[in-house]
């Protein structure tokens, strides 16, 4: 093989290697009990300028970035989910990672939606450029109310891939708000507040549906989201999804 043969082949290796390699991720349900009983979901319809999935509704969410794993909460995980946080990560296998994940969430949250989701303690803290907003409103990042009802990890041989957290909380978790009802990014559209039910209407992803589908049954017997409930994880393995349970 010649010297432009073997650095082809190298690149493209390296190439296959890093659009198979999921992408650690995550997304939040924030979940309102409604005065009828029946739970909501906060949800928004991707712009249509995005590539990747224009015009499908999801939760917010969106992968971990580097000033994620900084970010010292009020309050840690229930010991559970941080838990089944931990199981079998893909990177760096440290509790900082773990947390990374639903700050990512919180953050995302922000920037899609116009939503803080914390603890508003009044007090500033140094925080980093992300998440100024947060600090000027004298609002902390507070893991222990948040709840891991699912974990998806993409196919292989897709262009992007994300090993996905689906994390929840309750809306009495929002202290503010920005008026406009939309997130600084603009990446989300159209957010509603709907019935778990009523999503199903909507244009989304499959593994979206699956995850919601999952939460009604959960709710039938555990209405209060128990840390300590297994939760489903799908991953691809001898050309089929495989549910187990972590």
């Amino acid at each position: 093989m010649t010297d432009l043969a073997q650095r082809l082949t190298s690149i493209e290796r390296r190439m296959d290697h890093a659009n198979t390699r999921p992408k650690d991720a995550a997304t939040l349900l924030i979940l309102d009990r409604g005065q009828a009983g029946e739970p909501r979901v906060l949800m928004g319809r991707r712009h249509e300028r995005h590539r990747f999935m224009p015009g499908k509704f999801v939760f917010p969410g969106g992968r971990i970035d580097p000033s994620d794993s900084r970010i010292k909460p009020s309050n840690d995980y229930d010991p559970a989910v941080m838990a089944k946080m931990m199981h079998a990560l893909k990177g760096p296998k440290t509790e900082a990672r773990a947390r990374a994940l639903a700050v990512a969430a919180i953050r995302e949250t922000y920037e899609e939606a116009g939503v803080f989701v914390g603890d508003k303690t009044g007090e500033n803290w140094r925080a980093p450029a992300d998440f100024t907003a947060f600090s000027e409103r004298g609002i902390r990042i507070d893991l222990a109310p948040v709840r891991l009802i699912a974990r998806a990890i993409t196919p292989p041989r897709r262009p992007r891939r994300f090993d996905t957290r689906f994390l929840a909380v309750w809306a009495d978790q929002i202290c503010d708000q920005l008026p406009e009802g939309t997130g600084p990014t603009g990446e989300l559209e159209d957010l509603h507040w709907l019935s778990l039910e009523d999503t199903k209407a909507l244009d989304m992803p499959t593994i979206t549906l699956t995850v919601i589908e999952e939460l009604q049954h959960r709710l039938l017997t555990d209405e209060e989201l128990d840390p300590a409930t297994p939760i489903p994880f799908y991953q691809w393995r001898a050309n089929r999804f495989v549910r187990e349970l972590i």
